[in-house]
C-alpha cells in the first residue's frame, strides 16, 4: 500500500512535481534543448546515457530537495538505473525526500474522434510490480486532447481511469493525465467537456482509495476547483504543456490548490556546458519560480 509518510506529504506539502520522464520519443528534443546535438551520440543506448546524466545532475544537485520539490516522475529507464549507487526511487526519498512516481504508459495511438488514446500496454502488470519493489508511491499515464469532441475525451477519461483502477490494485497512487492541446481554438469548450467526465468517472473509485489528477492548465482560472476539493483526488497537478516557464507560472498562480507538475519548464535554461555552479543557480532559479507560482494558490 502507498507510503502513508510519503501520501502525507503530497496531500498537504507545499512545493511541485517535477516531470523527468521523457521517453524515447522526447529525448533527442531534451537533449537538444540542453545543448546535446544528434550527431553527438550514435545510438539510443549512448542517448539514454547521456539523458541520465543530465536527470542526474539534477537529481543529485544541491538545490533539488524536498523542501520544494514534493516528487519526482520518472521513466521505467531511470527507475532501473542507480544515482550515487543506489537505485533511482530510492535515492529520491532516503537521501532528497522526493516522492518518487513511474512514467508507465507507452506512447499514444493514432488520433480518432480528436483525441489520442493510451497504446495497449500487455506488461502493465509485471511492470507495477516492478514499481512496488523498486519502492515508487504511484505511476503517470498520458493520453491527449486535441478538440472539444464529446465522444473521444469520454473515451479518453474511460481509459484512463480503466488504468488507474489496476494501478490502485497494486497499491500505487495514479496520476491521471488526459493532455489538453494548449493550441487548439475550442480548448475552453473541451476543458468543460473533460471536468465533466473526469467527476463522473471518479464515483467509480472506491471509498478509501485516492487518484491524482495531471490537467493542462485551463482557459478559465479555477476551472478544475471542484476537483481539487474532491475526497478521491489526492492533489491536482498542472502540465506546462508548451507554455514558457513564465506564462505556466502566471497562470498557475491563479489555479487555488493546483501545483505544478513541469517537464520541459523545469529544464528551461540548464544547458550541459554550464559550469556546476551555474547549473545549481539557473535551477535553483527554475525550482523557486516554479514553487512559488504553486505555492502561491
Amino acid at each position: 500500500m502507498a507510503n502513508q509518510q510519503q501520501t502525507d506529504k503530497l496531500a498537504a506539502g507545499k512545493g511541485f512535481i517535477a516531470a523527468l520522464d521523457q521517453s524515447g520519443g522526447s529525448t533527442p528534443k531534451a537533449l537538444r534543448l540542453y545543448g546535446i546535438e544528434e550527431n553527438e551520440y550514435s545510438s539510443e543506448t549512448e542517448m539514454f546515457d547521456l539523458i541520465h546524466r543530465m536527470r542526474s545532475r539534477i537529481i543529485t544537485s544541491p538545490v533539488f530537495t524536498g523542501d520544494r520539490v514534493l516528487g519526482a516522475i520518472l521513466f521505467e529507464q531511470t527507475m532501473d538505473r542507480q544515482i550515487e549507487g543506489k537505485p533511482t526511487a530510492a535515492y529520491l526519498w532516503e537521501d532528497k525526500g522526493i516522492v518518487p512516481f513511474l512514467k508507465i504508459d507507452k506512447g499514444l495511438a493514432d488520433v480518432s474522434d480528436d483525441v489520442q488514446l493510451m497504446k495497449p500496454m500487455p506488461q502493465l502488470d509485471e511492470l507495477l510490480e516492478r514499481a512496488v519493489a523498486n519502492g515508487v508511491f504511484g505511476t503517470k499515464e498520458r493520453s491527449v486532447i486535441g478538440g472539444d469532441n464529446a465522444t473521444g475525451i469520454a473515451a479518453v477519461v474511460a481509459q484512463q481511469f480503466e488504468v488507474a483502477q489496476q494501478v490502485l490494485s497494486h497499491g500505487l497512487v495514479p496520476i491521471i493525465e488526459p493532455e489538453v492541446t494548449i493550441s487548439i481554438d475550442d480548448k475552453a469548450q473541451a476543458e468543460d467537456i473533460l471536468r465533466d467526465e473526469i467527476a463522473k468517472n471518479l464515483e467509480a473509485i472506491p471509498s478509501g482509495q485516492q487518484v491524482m489528477l495531471k490537467l493542462t492548465l485551463p482557459e478559465t482560472a479555477n476551472h478544475y476547483r471542484s476537483l481539487v476539493d474532491h475526497d478521491k483526488v489526492l492533489r491536482v497537478v498542472a502540465l506546462s504543456g508548451g507554455y514558457s516557464r513564465e506564462e505556466a507560472n502566471e497562470k498557475l498562480a491563479q489555479n487555488t490548490g493546483v501545483i505544478a507538475s513541469f517537464s520541459r519548464a523545469l529544464t528551461e535554461g540548464l544547458s550541459a556546458q554550464q559550469s556546476d555552479e551555474e547549473f545549481n543557480a539557473a535551477l535553483d532559479a527554475a525550482i523557486q519560480g516554479i514553487y512559488d507560482a504553486s505555492v502561491s494558490g
